[in-house]
């Protein structure tokens, strides 16, 4: 009694009943459900399987990734061929001119009054050269004076800009009273039938394996996931370094881009004037700007993941 006594009070009355009420039955150390067991065998062959035809017949893609831009091949730089002041604006944007109106006027008071003086003078000794028709050295201050007037006319001529073409006036660039330097962008003209182009600055490393044809896809910026897809039109056949790549697009987009490295010039043409995003058209404008993306290269997955393998791969496919 002392010992039942002494066993009840290390175990529960549960345990001790469990044990001495005959029950001798024992748990299984693991219960597994044949059928469960069974589903995750064929489940994890399936997927090993998948995942090894992954391997083998998967692709990865080399992009040759890079800057956009979106150029008006009909717009037309009106730039400045002499420096000055800018003393009459002619045209407001959206104004339409025919070629050879006036658009702007640079400060010209003193191209305007030596030529009147230059004028004045030619006059005069014309009048005494008919005195002395035979002296040669008033027929050579006479030629003298002729060269000059024609010199200055033609300075006269540059301060007065302009139209090279017809269009419509689409930007202006300057103010009354502004001073200008030669070659500097003034306002632009624009017409309407024009297509649109983009040229894609891409990492010049990749000039070997870009070619004609290939497609090309932009994504501009603040239109995620609204992709064009393009097709490469024209490549350059140089590797040019950033400053001469600015040069190439002009000063109107040149100070907005961030280059580094060589890069080539790649051009294609978009085949509508307006864009989708969403469930909206925009449309595409001069110098916009955003993404462009050609893939260059396409190696099997596992090649990508074990490099080592490529020369063994390519030794059994030469």
């Amino acid at each position: 009694m002392q010992s039942t006594r002494k066993w009840n009070e290390l175990f529960r009355a549960a345990a001790w009943s469990a044990h001495f009420g005959g029950h001798h039955s024992h748990g299984d150390l693991l219960r597994i459900s044949p059928g469960w067991t069974n589903w995750v065998y064929w489940l994890l062959i399936a997927v090993c399987t998948a995942g090894l035809a992954c391997l083998i017949f998967g692709r990865v893609n080399e992009y040759a990734a890079g800057t956009a831009i979106v150029r008006d091949e009909g717009r037309t730089g009106v730039v400045a061929v002499s420096g000055g002041t800018v003393a009459e604006i002619a045209v407001n944007p959206g104004d339409r001119v025919v070629t050879g109106q006036l658009l702007l006027r640079l400060y010209d008071a003193q191209e305007v009054g030596e030529l009147s003086r230059l004028q004045r003078e030619y006059e005069l000794q014309l009048v005494k050269s008919l005195d002395s028709p035979h002296d040669a050295a008033a027929q050579q201050q006479i030629a003298f004076m002729r060269e000059r007037q024609q010199t200055i006319a033609a300075r006269l001529k540059e301060r007065h800009i302009r139209a090279p073409r017809a269009g419509t006036v689409t930007d202006v660039r300057i103010r009354l009273g502004q001073p200008v330097s030669p070659g500097e962008l003034l306002l632009s003209l624009a017409g309407g039938a024009e297509r649109l182009s983009v040229v894609a600055l891409l990492p010049g490393h990749y000039r070997p394996l870009l070619r004609p044809g290939a497609p090309l896809r932009i994504e501009l910026n603040g239109f995620s996931y609204a992709y064009q897809h393009l097709t490469i039109d024209a490549i350059g056949e140089d590797v040019i370094g950033p400053n001469e790549a600015r040069k190439s697009l002009g000063q109107e987009v040149a100070d907005a881009l961030t280059l580094q490295g060589p890069v080539v010039i790649v051009k294609a043409h978009l085949p509508a004037r307006n864009f989708i995003a969403g469930d909206r058209q925009y449309a595409f404008h001069d110098g916009l700007q955003g993404r462009a993306e050609v893939c260059v290269r396409s190696k099997r997955l596992l090649l990508a993941l074990l490099p080592s393998l490529n020369a063994v791969w390519e030794e059994d496919h030469e």
